[in-house]
């Protein structure tokens, strides 16, 4: 029996490992230094402290976990989850725990396979959408300086609508709402 409870809290040792290793808010922490220069020790410190976290406890619940987490990732890595992952984290580490105090490490095993499978490449994917914001900027300042502004007007809230014959307010002229439109330099 102490043999199975040794293999049970090694299996969850492993299990902690995966499902924190393998959560995209972790992932993108440690890869962009979040927390400072120490992040990765900090990353595999967590394990260990959730690990403990679950066997110092009896009986936790899922938002007590939740509630560890968090505080870890504040605290640690100065972030805040709100991508909604962070019940379905606690959720999973529940269901570990649990099914390793029952004995049944086979299926936690299988899982701890398929988390490791499902690993995300934070890297690529930062860099994937750093390279979209850039597009935008430059796309963004394309269109600022292709905008030929030649006079400066200020406007108040109050201020009339004039028409030009084509019903739209003249350049410079203030909308009833207050804001003033700008159009293009006809060429």
């Amino acid at each position: 029996m102490a043999a199975r409870s040794v293999d049970s809290r090694g299996v969850f040792y492993e299990a902690v490992q995966a499902v924190l290793g393998s959560w995209p808010v972790l992932q993108i922490a440690v890869e962009n230094g979040f927390g400072g220069p120490h992040v990765q020790e900090k990353a595999q410190w967590m394990v260990g402290a959730v690990y403990e976290y679950f066997h110092t406890n009896s009986d936790l619940e899922q938002y007590e976990v939740e509630d560890t987490l968090q505080s870890i990732l504040n605290e640690e890595f100065d972030i805040m989850v709100e991508d909604g992952s962070l019940p379905m984290i606690a959720q999973q580490l529940c269901m570990f725990y649990s099914q390793c105090r029952h004995g049944d490490t086979v299926s936690v095993k299988d899982k701890i396979a398929q988390l490791s499978q499902k690993k995300y490449n934070v890297k690529a994917n930062v860099q994937e959408v750093r390279a979209a914001e850039d597009r935008e900027e430059s796309s963004s300042d394309e269109s600022e300086e292709a905008m030929d502004c030649e006079t400066s007007v200020t406007t108040t809230p109050t201020a009339t609508t004039s028409t030009a014959s084509g019903g739209q307010p003249e350049d410079g002229e203030p909308e009833a709402d207050g804001w003033t439109v700008v159009h293009r330099k006809k060429k």
